[in-house]
């Protein structure tokens, strides 16, 4: 009788499993790096939304505002705050802000290397090549 039909043998799950790992580690780090980027789109939007609120706090009072100010009651969305510290930097005289968004240690972004993301008053955005 032949035993070949009744399954299938180990060396065949074997190499269905070496297969197997082959696509997970090719495929995961460029999963990682999806993510990263797209956590990295989520904080620059971010960034240009507490840009835009200091542009125009600036207009109504003719200064520019600390963190609390600009964002009110609003949260820092979920996936920003997950991957992110945020900071608002104006400085004395309030005339100039910086924002920053600096990778938490141990997240996506700090294992893929994301560099720390900065807006300013007059429009610059560092490091402008990871800039969408």
């Amino acid at each position: 009788m032949n035993r070949r039909n009744s399954g299938f043998t180990l060396i065949e799950l074997m190499i269905t499993v070496v297969i197997i790992a082959i696509l997970v580690a090719v495929a995961y780090p460029s999963y990682t790096r999806y993510i990263a980027r797209s956590n990295r789109t989520a904080a620059q939007s971010y960034l240009m939304d507490l840009a835009q609120r200091e542009q125009q706090y600036l207009l109504d009072v003719r200064s520019y505002a600390d963190y609390a100010t600009i964002t009110g009651v609003d949260a820092i969305p979920q996936n920003v705050a997950a991957q992110y510290k945020i900071e608002v930097k104006p400085a004395t005289p309030t005339t100039t802000f910086e924002i920053w968004a600096t990778p938490w240690p141990g997240s996506i972004q700090a294992v893929n290397n994301e560099p720390v993301l900065k807006i300013t008053n007059t429009g610059d955005k560092i490091p402008a090549d990871k800039w969408n």
